[in-house]
């Protein structure tokens, strides 16, 4: 049993301070307001009967109590998370054969997950997953070697195909640590500092490459990387700086420490995260799926990010069906 005065939102709440160092992030974390998030912190406190951050401190930083009790409680948040996000139930068990194809920036979070949810829900069922680029699993979409696909929508209609849309993954800049001071004067600090392009067979270099030409921002074309994380690695030693998102920076979590992200300092722009599904597919199971995926997407992605940035909080977000 919790100790009295112990409560999920209070957990939530010192969950982000501890990541942040900042009730005012914390608060735009968690929609709290700043007096509402420290008010939930001395109650914490109080019935832990100790200091769990230095208040004396900013950015605050955690007791010697403080870090031994968010070992714990990061993984208690984390399983309610995932259990939350697996509420949903697939009945596979009619299908006999599936394929699927898995946006890469899925492969450190979210597919480990979703194929051990979906085994459980299939027998006898003859399963195939591939996690490929956008442009080759839509590729293999249309020419039917899938059943159902994840990947970044191009915006087109497609005769037979269904879309359904999961999230919004806004367009992110990430630099290398300390070299933008001020955030206002982002590109400013970067006039020296090459750009480094994704490989233009990719389908994200192509949106990206369409969105500065149409605002008239031109660069040098001096690097152009197909590998997304040797893409993050060069920002993290200093090469150059990217245009990436949300997806693709949480999948770099090994370069966080060296890499400092900000919101676009020119013309937001945003790309989606869609489900496919042929159209003579009977509508539960796509439909299910993408919900699955949605909660999947929410616990082992967004909220991580966002308690790592705040400033996501109104862009990255689960599109709700």
């Amino acid at each position: 049993m919790l100790t009295k005065g112990v409560t999920l939102r209070g957990l939530e709440v010192f969950n982000s301070l501890a990541s942040t160092g900042s009730v005012a992030r914390t608060a735009d974390a968690t929609g709290l307001s700043q007096p509402a998030v420290s008010q939930q912190l001395r109650n914490l406190e109080k019935a832990l009967g100790t200091d769990l951050v230095d208040h004396s401190r900013r950015p605050m930083r955690l007791t010697a109590a403080g870090r031994n009790y968010l070992l714990r409680t990061a993984r208690a948040l984390d399983e309610l998370r995932q259990a939350q996000a697996e509420l949903t139930v697939m009945d596979l068990t009619h299908l006999d054969q599936l394929s699927i194809g898995l946006i890469d920036d899925f492969d450190n979070d979210l597919t480990p997950r979703l194929v051990t949810i979906l085994a459980d829900s299939m027998s006898g069922c003859r399963f195939k997953l591939i996690t490929a680029p956008s442009l080759e699993i839509s590729e293999a979409m249309a020419v039917q070697d899938l059943h159902i696909a994840v990947a970044a929508s191009t915006g087109e209609i497609r005769d037979g195909v269904v879309e359904y849309p999961l999230v919004r993954d806004p367009f992110m800049l990430v630099a290398p640590k300390g070299v933008v001071q001020n955030a206002g004067d982002i590109m400013g600090a970067l006039g020296d500092v090459a750009l480094l392009r994704y490989s233009s067979e990719q389908l994200i270099s192509r949106q990206i490459e369409a969105h500065l030409a149409d605002h008239g921002l031109n660069f040098e074309q001096r690097f152009e990387i197909g590998s997304h994380l040797a893409l993050m690695a060069m920002v993290a030693r200093n090469i150059g700086w990217a245009v990436t998102t949300p997806l693709g920076y949480m999948r770099a979590a090994r370069f966080h420490d060296k890499i400092d992200a900000f919101a676009l300092p020119f013309a937001p722009f945003a790309r989606t995260i869609s489900l496919f599904a042929g159209a003579d597919w009977a509508e539960g199971v796509p439909r299910d799926m993408a919900q699955t995926i949605r909660g999947l997407v929410q616990s082992q992605i967004i909220d991580p990010a966002v308690t790592r940035l705040p400033w996501l909080s109104e862009q990255l977000k689960v599109i709700s069906p």
